[in-house]
């Protein structure tokens, strides 16, 4: 199996976005006194975590493909081998390495471009302009204290603490799966282009508008809410937040932005590239639920102002607009491949849930 020509443009979209994320934080770093520096080695680590994930997950990719040839019965080695050989080709391994390696330069720009907006918009704070947009919206209520009285503050708090905790395993995993599983390399690298994108759209709406968030803004608001893991954590960014301002040289970079939420842009990402590309319907299903419950737990949890949601999913989009643009992907094209005839049960396993049978009802997927 060659890469084809097209693969390597997607992988240059990535890396271009990376590159000018980077030179972008090395010149505003450099503007407030500073230098570009991976927070306690955060995008190091990730970026060999996730790595280890994705060679494992090739290792699960290879063997099930060489069952799916073996009719189902355990595969043998030569299967194995002859799968890996044909399947990730030195340039597929290149483009998938050099993907993920593109994504975690650009999150450490990132890193180091939201831990300066404080520093290049000195005692500028939207908090209070975002809370009475918020109220505007919803009659006067606040959406946090409407959440909070209909869904309760007991067992609920935990369990959407749980889920927006949870963010940090499921960006990386969707980043994983689409490098590994997809059939053809080309959707996935569009994938992680957008999911790039949305590090560089985040920095720039945390310029447009910066804010804190409500748990900041008026923590007397959620003081009724359970302690949680959210809670503890909100209370670690402040303290990692009061010691940059302090001292930016040694403290830990902060990470305190409200406007616009990254977790609703990404989740949305994730979610409107399974429609986009045709992905399965139980795929497609489950991303919509996690954007719904992110959606719900950022505002009940005081992390976000709802319009700031709302911004996340235009962020969101307008980062699968870019790739699109970046990486030229025909996405008519590929859903329309995933409809196409099914292939043979060595190319196309059963747990691909991009395809169906030729002439099979729309309904079924």
């Amino acid at each position: 199996m060659t890469t084809p020509a097209g693969t390597w443009r997607d992988v240059w979209a990535g890396g271009v976005v990376a590159a000018a994320t980077v030179v972008g934080g090395v010149i505003a770093t450099d503007s407030v006194g500073l230098r570009l520096r991976d927070p306690d080695h955060v995008a190091a680590l990730y970026l060999g975590l996730v790595g280890l994930g994705v060679v494992l997950l090739v290792g699960i990719d290879v063997a099930l493909r060489a069952r799916s040839r073996a009719g189902g019965g355990w595969p043998s080695r030569a299967a194995m081998a002859a799968v890996r050989r044909e399947r990730w080709t030195p340039g597929r391994c290149a483009a998938a390495g050099l993907a993920l390696v593109g994504f975690y330069a650009t999150y450490m720009a990132y890193r180091n471009l939201k831990a300066i907006v404080p520093l290049l918009r000195p005692g500028d704070n939207f908090d209070a302009q975002l809370a009475d947009f918020d109220r505007g919206m919803f009659a006067g209520s606040d959406p946090a204290a409407l959440l909070h009285t209909l869904l309760g503050t007991g067992a609920v708090t935990h369990i959407l603490s749980a889920f927006y905790v949870a963010f940090i395993v499921f960006l990386p995993l969707t980043i994983g799966l689409a490098l590994v599983f997809s059939t053809e390399l080309r959707p996935a690298l569009f994938y992680v282009t957008a999911q790039s994108i949305n590090w560089v759209l985040g920095i720039g709406s945390y310029l447009l508008l910066p804010s804190l968030g409500p748990i900041y803004f008026d923590p007397g608001a959620f003081a009724h809410l359970p302690a949680s893991e959210v809670a503890r954590l909100q209370g670690v960014l402040m303290d990692q937040r009061v010691d940059f301002l302090a001292d930016p040289l040694t403290g830990t970079p902060q990470s305190i932005a409200a406007f616009a939420s990254l977790h609703i842009s990404m989740s949305f990402t994730a979610a409107a590239a399974a429609l986009l590309l045709g992905l399965g319907r139980r795929l497609r299903m489950a991303l919509w639920v996690w954007l719904a419950i992110t959606t719900v737990g950022t505002v009940y949890l005081g992390w976000h102002y709802f319009v700031d949601d709302v911004a996340g999913v235009f962020m969101g989009a307008a980062a699968l607009a870019l790739a699109r643009a970046f990486t030229g992907l025909d996405l008519r094209a590929e859903r329309a491949r995933r409809r196409g005839p099914e292939p043979a049960p060595h190319e196309q396993p059963a747990w691909d849930a991009g395809a169906r049978p030729a002439g099979a009802s729309a309904r079924s997927n």
